[in-house]
């Protein structure tokens, strides 16, 4: 017995197993989102284009009944669609282990790459996928957070059509007189009057949670789109992670089809060790298996919303956190689904994560790509002049507008935008942030006359494996190399911390002529 179902024209037939025969790339492809060239048109079929209703098959005489209930049901595929999708980007706690860069601004407020903040990345992200209903959650340190979000995305440069981004500071509510979030699910809680209402108002079906800590490039719809195709209560996207990383996130273990059997947040020793996985469904784009043996949470979600406000309202209630509580309840009761995204992704929610993203975005090609004019990334319009070179040597860096570097030399690093660096400085493996006032040449030179020290670099100053913060004043002669290797080192009266083994500079700092660090 042989027949085919109608097809798009430019089809070819596919090749169907039967259920109980899938093969790692057949997986891989129903499991997984982001990645190459290569194994995005491996998928296409799923998702690019969305092109046909149907797919051409041949279903010889052995075919099993799941195999033919399959290729029915593909008949019927359910789009997901962007105008009935919300997004909720979480702004942080403390930020404890991005200090000092958090000491006086929230986390999704951190300068990177130059001339972004963090918080750029999961709104464009959101921009790019076509979803224009966005909220977001501060509380610690938020007026940096509030005035970037204000200037880039509510000044009237980006058309919203009938979407929005709201900001929801946390407020101290009559029943509940400590007020502070008490986690990210609590964040979500404590407006759910607010984001009830304007669900019902846009009729808004599923709501993508986000955070606001890392560095990657996503079309978010691609992972609705599969929440949709599985029927899912949750949809968690996940990541491989060899086993240095594993303990710093949420693990999980699935079956064959997707679903998540268990959910650990951040296990440690035995624990960590029981949620090893076969991950070598997985080798066709991550190469050696037996390195990621780890399927790690991204801490991003899409929730059904009925799901999400009975989770929330209802079920749990006295839970405050989605990752080391909701989650791993849910799990047992709902249909909660992996989406194993095959990109880029970095969590930067250390000094040393966030240092190290930094520099690689130097690299020749880069990982994560700024420059892709179908995805653009956006950020607070500045109007800033070109960047001046007088005589420079310049080696694998990133050097963002207004900036002014005169007979420097410059290797492996991200200059941010307005930063000024003097006659013979020499910065290796440098993150400078840049600065946000702009001192005129006059102005400059008053400071240095008066033995003060303007914004920028002085001369002949050398500087190694170093963070500097917005504003910061290094005078002349100054050599920051940290050569004793200290790992640890609180200075904030002199200016400086040292994390992880970098040194960072404080905003606003003053580093005196002639300081050896």
């Amino acid at each position: 017995m042989q027949f085919s179902l109608a097809s798009d024209a430019n089809s070819g037939p596919h090749p169907i197993r039967r259920s109980c025969e899938g093969g790692g790339i057949d997986r891989l492809e129903r499991l997984s989102i982001g990645g190459s060239k290569q194994e995005k048109a491996l998928r296409n079929r799923c998702f690019g284009g969305r092109v046909a209703a149907t797919t051409q098959c041949i279903l010889t005489s052995d075919a099993c009944p799941e195999t033919l209930h399959f290729q029915t049901q593909s008949s019927r595929k359910s789009y997901a669609d962007a105008n009935h999708v919300s997004a909720i980007i979480l702004g942080g706690g403390t930020g404890s282990q991005l200090f000092p860069l958090t000491s006086t601004r929230a986390t999704p407020a951190v300068p990177v790459g130059g001339c972004y903040r963090l918080i750029d990345i999961p709104m464009s992200n959101c921009f790019n996928s076509g979803i224009n209903k966005i909220f977001v959650m501060t509380q610690f340190n938020s007026t940096s957070l509030n005035r970037h979000i204000h200037r880039t995305y509510l000044g009237g440069e980006i058309n919203f059509a009938d979407g929005s981004v709201q900001v929801l500071a946390d407020t101290q509510m009559p029943e509940e007189p400590d007020g502070w979030f008490q986690g990210t699910a609590d964040s979500v809680r404590k407006f759910i009057w607010v984001l009830e209402d304007y669900y019902n108002h846009k009729s808004i079906e599923h709501i993508v949670i986000l955070s606001g800590d890392q560095l990657y490039q996503m079309n978010y719809m691609e992972l609705v789109q599969k929440h949709v195709e599985d029927n899912a209560d949750i949809t968690v996207s996940c990541a491989p992670v060899d086993e240095s990383r594993a303990s710093n996130n949420g693990l999980v273990k699935c079956d064959h089809t997707g679903r998540v059997l268990q959910f650990f947040e951040k296990p440690k020793g035995a624990d960590l060790n029981s949620m090893r996985v076969d991950t070598n469904f997985l080798s066709y784009a991550i190469g050696d298996a037996q390195k990621y043996q780890y399927i790690a949470s991204m801490g991003i979600y899409v929730f059904k919303k009925d799901a999400l406000l009975d989770l929330l309202k209802s079920k749990y209630t006295q839970l405050h956190d989605f990752g080391s509580e909701i989650l791993p309840r849910a799990v047992l009761e709902h249909n909660v689904q992996t989406c194993i995204f095959m990109g880029y992704w970095e969590d930067v929610g250390t000094i040393k994560s966030f240092f190290d993203a930094n520099l690689a975005l130097t690299e020749q090609p880069s990982k994560f790509d700024f420059y892709d004019p179908k995805t653009p990334f956006f950020t607070a319009p500045r109007y800033l002049p070109p960047t001046q070179l007088d005589k420079c040597k310049i080696k694998d860096a990133s050097i963002s507008d207004g900036c002014l570097l005169r007979e420097c030399s410059i290797e492996h690093s991200v200059i941010g935008v307005c930063s000024r660096v003097s006659y013979g400085c020499e910065l290796k493996d440098c993150v400078m942030m840049g600065a946000d006032i702009y001192e005129t040449e006059e102005e400059a030179s008053k400071l240095l006359l008066a033995g003060e020290v303007p914004v920028g670099i002085g001369g002949n100053t050398k500087i190694r494996n170093c963070i500097i913060d917005i504003n910061a004043r290094i005078g002349k002669n100054v050599v920051i190399t940290n050569s004793k290797g200290i790992q640890e080192a609180d200075h904030p009266e002199e200016g400086y911390y040292i994390k992880s083994g970098i040194v960072v500079i404080l905003k606003n700092a003053t580093i005196k002529d002639g300081s050896v660090i």
